[in-house]
């Protein structure tokens, strides 16, 4: 009896280990691997439509299992846009992720949890129910706006103010240059504009040209309010703006029009009012979203604290 009871309390601590396995490869692909790939593994995404080649579609590739997954994630895939991740994931995270994504989107095609959630920064998601037909291209964003209800002129209002910067492809019925997709090729290791790939010089060069614009700024003598809008900075922020503000990540890049380099302002041209007006409320015709609704004014204080300190111009 004792020995069953062991076998059970065995069997229920392995079946919770793999569990926290799984869930801690949902949380890192959540974070580094959904922008390519999608949020439920099927590569429907702004950069499936830029990338040539482009992202894996995860369902729709029955044979490929953890192993080559993993590879993948250590060593990257040459000729694409995939990267190396090590050094940025640990061996057990590698092995998480590639165990979330076969058993979740190659064997079962599961939805992938939401990504608005209260978690997230998006508490009460549903009163923006508007939008969400743009966001989902069941309404094309170029229809005749005579044509569209008043709530959903509000809904396209909506999602051209805000959930275009991330929702930016889309469904239009005029398929001309505007609505077009545009492949482009990553950069190879090593490759810099007018020269013959080099060989890599070292581990912030070698992953692409963009990739040395991922490096934050070390400053010190950062007052508290600096520090907390840094911190802020570089997990929102920096998604387009790059963690040296400059824009010229792979991101930033190729939005259209492409974010803004906040290198190019100093206190003059930007002042700390103008910089928190833009944050909280975005900038009309950009991809530059209000984020009052995420932010809480003080923190929105900070992040300007931060810019104005560590990236302005001097």
């Amino acid at each position: 009896m004792k020995r069953l009871a062991a076998l059970l309390l065995a069997g229920a601590a392995a079946l919770a280990h793999a569990a926290d396995g799984h869930e801690l490869g949902r949380r890192v692909y959540n974070v580094r691997c959904y922008f390519c790939h999608g949020y439920s593994g099927d590569a429907k995404t702004v950069a499936a439509g830029m990338l040539d080649p482009p992202p894996r579609d995860f369902t729709a590739a029955p044979g490929l299992d953890e192993v080559r997954i993993v590879r993948a994630l250590r060593d990257g895939r040459p000729g694409s846009a995939m990267a190396s991740f090590e050094g940025l994931l640990s061996e057990a995270e590698m092995q998480a992720v590639a165990g979330f994504v076969q058993r979740e989107f190659v064997l079962a095609k599961r939805p992938n949890t939401a990504y608005h959630t209260p978690e997230n920064g998006w508490p009460d998601h549903a009163r923006h129910a508007a939008a969400f037909p743009f966001a989902r291209g069941e309404i094309a964003l170029d229809v005749p706006a005579e044509t569209l209800s008043p709530a959903q002129q509000r809904g396209r209002r909506l999602f051209l103010t805000a959930c275009i910067s991330c929702h930016d492809r889309s469904r239009g019925t005029d398929p001309g240059p505007a609505w077009a997709a545009r492949p482009v090729s990553y950069p190879r290791l090593g490759f810099v504009p007018g020269q013959a790939n080099t060989p890599p010089v070292d581990a912030v060069s070698s992953a692409s040209v963009y990739a040395k614009h991922e490096v934050a700024p070390r400053l010190a003598g950062l007052t508290r309010q600096q520090r907390r809008g840094e911190a802020l900075f570089q997990a929102n922020c920096a998604f387009c703006h790059a963690a040296d503000g400059t824009g010229r990540n792979w991101i930033g890049q190729f939005m259209e029009p492409q974010a803004r380099d906040l290198t190019q302002f100093d206190a003059a041209t930007m002042p700390r009012a103008r910089l928190v007006t833009t944050i909280l409320d975005g900038l009309p015709g950009s991809s530059m979203p209000a984020w009052r609704a995420v932010l809480t004014r003080a923190e929105v204080e900070a992040v300007a604290a931060y810019v104005e300190r560590a990236l302005f111009r001097r």
